[in-house]
């Protein structure tokens, strides 16, 4: 990297380190010939210019590398196409891996004002104009000032970085923008009901591979009754949904954000609304964006905290979330570690340490084979809309299912007719007897355990159709509260078996 290119290299305040490079300007080639026709009146009717841009980052360059371009009047269209080298590394190096975005002239301060588009690493070239844009971007006017390519180096090897970016103006006549499609805020519902659904799926418009209405046809075919699109660090896939939703099918706008220190689902945050992605937990910023995601109407959800992916671990801590995604796809042993974390913050809730957090499940599907709706969250809500949706998961009456086959109830009773279902608490003598209900179907080969503060206390096998009612007898005394498990035989030593399904908590409240 040059140190001519170079115009600034700063950590803003409450964001991860930036480097700004020197700006593209498009004056030499306008006045070369290259530019654009004009008209008798001097307008720019059509044409194109083009500039190249080559560069090195070293290794432990700052996150995020910004290219400033100058964009004069009557640009109708700004296309970009990068590479970058893949040196071989030694093994259990990271090689180089490199994202794309676009800011436009509003600037590139945190908050996303001037936000205009990231496709992570997910595609090599996009384009955005006033009536279009690649999938990840958002159409609209192209007006003159320094717009910003954002480089975010993921990954540097050890040779360093080599990077290319080509960007193209095409002038002409801007068009119109038409106005965005949001998806509606409720479904027909059936009234108070079970609803299933899963709250983290990724289409065209960040790494995913599947179209919306490819995503909707599935998550129909799954049983669903709703679902969240949350692609990485963008919002145009809320535009995306016309026509696809239904009486059958209610659609939330969300955003997976997307951090170098871990990724969180925004949960049914209002069509349109960016939360910024700019920071890592050492810059204490998590807590100013986990309140923007609330007050545009979302869930703060922590994505798959012990994933194995770079970065992906969650490192912000969860004093700023509303959930937590315990099971992220295929149940592996990285979910039975975050289940087990999770665990443990139950048991701090009961000593008045902090406020429990409910569990959900959600797949993360990005293509085939990735299965929508494995697994799913189970919400008991008022209706079929954002904000019933959204109370029932806060108030933790959720449980999480491998498929809709799986059904179950879970209640805890006591002596005196005391009744608690899922997310509830049951208050009773310290030493009378709390009985836990559980009745299953569509889970054959599968066992049942009750789960409390001591860990797995009953496990019973379930009759071979799957179908069966198991009960247990414990105390308030003796359990400050009841879960339940579902789960195949194990495949892996050491480990319990993989999930069939799982339970938020009953909580046993001791009356003297």
């Amino acid at each position: 990297m040059d140190r001519r290119d170079v115009l600034r290299l700063s950590a803003v305040a409450g964001a991860a380190g930036a480097l700004t490079l020197k700006a593209v300007s498009f004056a030499d080639a306008a006045r070369a010939g290259g530019g654009p026709a004009e008209d008798e009146g001097g307008g720019r009717t059509g044409g194109e210019q083009r500039r190249t841009v080559t560069g090195h980052l070293p290794v432990g360059a700052p996150d995020f590398v910004y290219l400033p371009v100058e964009v004069p009047e009557g640009v109708r269209e700004i296309a970009v196409s990068y590479r970058y080298d893949r040196p071989t590394v030694p093994e259990g190096t990271a090689g180089n891996a490199c994202d794309i975005g676009i800011f436009d002239e509003r600037g590139t301060d945190l908050g996303g004002a001037g936000f205009r588009g990231w496709s992570g690493g997910a595609r090599s070239e996009f384009f955005l104009r006033t009536d279009d844009a690649t999938p990840g971007y958002l159409p609209g006017p192209v007006h003159a000032g320094t717009w910003h390519l954002a480089l975010g180096p993921y990954t540097v090897a050890p040779q360093g970085l080599a990077y290319e970016v080509t960007i193209t103006l095409r002038y002409g006549l801007r068009g119109h923008t038409p106005a965005p499609v949001y998806p509606p805020e409720r479904a027909r519902g059936r009234g108070r009901a079970w609803y299933r659904g899963d709250n983290h799926v990724h289409s065209v418009h960040s790494d995913g591979r599947r179209t919306p209405a490819e995503i909707a046809a599935l998550a129909r075919a799954a049983g669903l009754d709703f679902l969240t699109t949350a692609e990485h660090n963008t919002t145009s896939s809320h535009r995306a949904w016309e026509h696809l939703w239904g009486d059958d099918l209610l659609i939330l706008t969300g955003e997976e954000i997307t951090t170098r220190n871990g990724h969180v689902v925004a949960m049914g945050t209002d069509p349109g609304v960016f939360i910024d992605w700019r920071y890592r937990a050492r810059d204490n910023a998590f807590g100013m964006y986990a309140r923007a995601v609330r007050r545009a109407g979302g869930l703060v959800i922590p994505a798959h905290p012990h994933a194995t992916c770079i970065g992906c671990n969650w490192k912000f801590g969860l004093n700023d979330a509303d959930a937590v995604e315990v099971w992220n796809g295929p149940y592996t042993p990285d979910d039975e570690i975050t289940l087990a974390e999770w665990d443990n913050t139950l048991v701090a809730h009961t000593r008045g340490r902090a406020a429990w957090l409910p569990a959900v499940g959600h797949s993360d599907a990005h293509r085939d084979p990735d299965v929508i709706g494995l697994p799913q969250t189970v919400v008991l809500a008022d209706d079929l809309s954002r904000r019933a949706v959204q109370d029932g998961i806060r108030a933790g009456r959720v449980w999480i299912a491998e498929s809709s086959k799986i059904d179950l109830s879970f209640t805890v009773t006591g002596e005196r007719g005391e009744h608690a279902g899922i997310g509830g608490r049951l208050e009773a003598p310290r030493s009378s007897k709390a009985t836990a209900h559980l009745t299953v179907s569509g889970a054959p080969g599968c066992t049942a355990s009750f789960v409390t503060d001591q860990g797995t206390l009953f496990t019973a096998t379930l009759p071979a159709s799957g179908t069966g009612k198991v009960s247990w007898q414990t105390t308030p005394d003796n359990a400050a509260y009841i879960r339940a498990e579902v789960r195949h035989p194990a495949t892996t030593p050491g480990l319990p078996g993989p999930m069939a399904a799982l339970t938020n908590p009953v909580f046993l409240d001791c009356r003297d």
